[in-house]
């Protein structure tokens, strides 16, 4: 069974850099798709940005050209650098691992989320 765990949450004030980590374990040849939530207070889950097994990535509006999905593939590592981060980046922030289906994807493993506050 694939396992993710975040880290590299935390505080940090309006214009800042964070970098989350997420390590993944028990990889399936059947991984097609990893990706970043986030969830804030009284809001639903939403996309953030994915990799896929070729190194495409995508990102949300709200943080395209802020933020910078990558992964090691040595290290069984997904990253997400942030920067410039806003007040409105704050929330939980949740790594994601599935399956290819057509053009998209479906998660089939979910970590347990590292909280990211920023300050203005």
């Amino acid at each position: 069974e694939v396992q993710l765990v975040e880290s590299g949450g935390g505080s940090v004030q309006a214009g800042g850099s964070l970098r989350l980590s997420c390590a993944v374990s028990g990889y399936t040849s059947s991984t097609h798709c990893m990706a970043w939530y986030r969830q804030a207070p009284g809001k639903q889950r939403e996309f953030v940005s994915h990799i896929l097994s070729d190194s495409r990535t995508a990102y949300a509006g709200a943080v395209k050209g802020r933020f910078t999905i990558s992964k090691d593939n040595a290290k069984n590592t997904l990253y997400l650098q942030m920067d410039s981060l806003k007040p409105e980046d704050t929330a939980m922030y949740y790594c994601a691992s599935g399956r290819g289906l057509g053009s998209g994807c479906i998660y089939d493993y979910w970590g347990q989320g590292t909280q990211v506050t920023v300050s203005s």
